[in-house]
């Protein structure tokens, strides 16, 4: 199991849940009620699951797609290590890159950021 602890924007709101190995970053957060739209169902044909994953862990992720890239390009505050949380599918093996930081960039104030780790 992997630990995924949802972290609000400014920091003051944590919430911990556990996901399975290829469990997916936008269902983990939508199934613990996190505000991630992920209006197109996770088919990589909008940008409202966009999230910034921990520069500690970015690079264990593997590269984002052509299409990916071109979605964040619609993304608002995006950073060197923004991600569409419907393509980071949680690996489950310690090491591996399952921690995320992630701000909500729509009507809803205030954002979220997420982290998680494996055992």
């Amino acid at each position: 199991m992997t630990l995924v602890r949802f972290i609000s924007a400014n920091g003051e709101h944590v919430q911990e849940v556990e996901a399975s190995a290829g469990d997916i970053l936008l269902d983990v957060a939508q199934a613990a009620g996190q505000p991630l739209e992920g209006t197109c169902e996770g088919q990589m044909a909008c940008s409202t699951c966009h999230v910034i994953v921990d520069a500690e862990d970015f690079g264990k992720l593997p590269r984002a797609s052509e299409d990916e890239e071109d979605m964040l390009d619609l993304a608002a505050s995006t950073t060197r290590t923004s991600r569409l949380s419907c393509q980071i599918v949680l690996s489950g093996r310690a090491g591996d890159a399952d921690r995320a930081h992630s701000r909500r960039e729509s009507e809803h104030a205030g954002g979220l950021r997420t982290a998680s780790s494996s055992p």
